[in-house]
């Protein structure tokens, strides 16, 4: 045998590169990067991890958009999450609200709230909570902590604020396309 046969493979600068390259094209274009599926839901700081995955799909069903992923409405409960873990009432608020929209799930379909594959199911579920207080606080949350993600903005038409460049008047305030 040669000498050089026994020389371990050196790996070429031109060869990593490409490799390397390939690899973050790859992940750029995963749907949601390397956050995919549920993994989310292992991230809560107060609340039980089904707690907040039941309060992402309550999020979905409130404000329904096919184009936004799963991790986005995840951004926005987590704001509810931190508030929980500086405020016990808050942690109560949550845990117990949807504890009872689970009982009252399970005792219609016999599920919880999360695992109700019908969205026109989950929606009646919502709409017979909706003056309780635990719904009001994750509905106003979400107006906020869902809408002021600057990575949404375009999926919605949104340009950002407009007072620096002179207003909405006179830059197409009117070109909204998607309604």
């Amino acid at each position: 045998m040669r000498m050089q046969d026994k020389e371990p493979a050196r790996l070429s600068r031109r060869v990593f590169l490409g490799a390397a390259g390939s690899t973050l094209l790859a992940v750029a274009i995963m749907p949601d990067g390397l956050v995919t599926g549920r993994a989310w839901a292992q991230m809560p700081k107060a609340t039980k991890p089904e707690t907040l995955a039941s309060l992402v799909q309550m999020s979905r069903d409130c404000y329904p958009h096919a184009r936004v992923a799963d991790r986005f409405y995840a951004a926005a409960v987590r704001i509810l999450d931190e508030a929980a873990r500086a405020a016990p009432v808050e942690l109560d608020l949550l845990e117990d609200g949807m504890a009872a929209l689970d009982r009252e799930a399970a005792a219609r379909h016999r599920v919880p709230y999360a695992k109700i594959e019908r969205e026109a199911d989950r929606d009646a579920l919502l709409k017979a909570i909706e003056p309780t207080p635990f719904f009001q606080k994750v509905r106003s949350n979400l107006i906020v902590g869902l809408y002021n993600q600057k990575e949404l903005w375009p999926i919605f038409g949104y340009e950002g604020a407009s007072f620096d460049k002179g207003g909405y008047l006179h830059r197409g305030f009117d070109d909204i396309n998607w309604l």
